[in-house]
Order: C-alpha cells, then structure tokens, then sequence
C-alpha cells in the first residue's frame, strides 16, 4: 500500500470536504492501486500556495483509494477515475 501526496486546488477541496466530490481523475503516472491512500496538499485556484489555502482543513487528511476505472473510453489516455473515501 502506497501513500501519494496529491495538490488539489481549493474549489475541489471544498467540494471533498463536503463529501459532494468522492472521485479524483487523475493522471495515472503514479501506478495508483486499489487500498492505496492519498493525502491532499490545497493549494489556490490558481495553483499557488497561499495561507488561505495552507490553512484548508483538508490539507493532511488521509483518503482511501475504493476504485479505479481504467481504459474507459470516456477518459483520456494514461487518465484514471478514482473512488475515494476518508479514512477514519
């Protein structure tokens, strides 16, 4: 089991935080596998670190990988769908 540190801009963080947002699509150069666990670093819309951001209370929570869907056709190439769910 692998722990990956991800960036995840605030809009999105917000959206996880509230639990309305239970996927990530991401870029599958990490080899993510089911059961793997992944910690959000928020960072500013556009990108940047800022104390708004820094101070995000989804920043340092850790997240379980329950899925992956891979090869879909409405995916692009080397993309991934992944489930996730708070670990507690």
């Amino acid at each position: 089991m692998t722990t990956h540190t991800l960036k995840i801009c605030k809009k999105y963080a917000d959206a996880v935080m509230s639990g309305a947002k239970t996927f990530e699509i991401r870029k599958n150069d990490r080899g993510y596998k089911v059961g793997d666990k992944i910690v959000f670093e928020v960072v500013a819309n556009e990108g940047y670190y800022v104390r708004a951001a820094a101070r995000h209370p989804l920043n340092g929570m850790v997240y379980r990988i329950g899925y992956i869907l891979d090869g879909f056709e409405g995916l692009a190439q080397k993309y991934v769908a992944l489930a996730i769910s708070k670990e507690y």
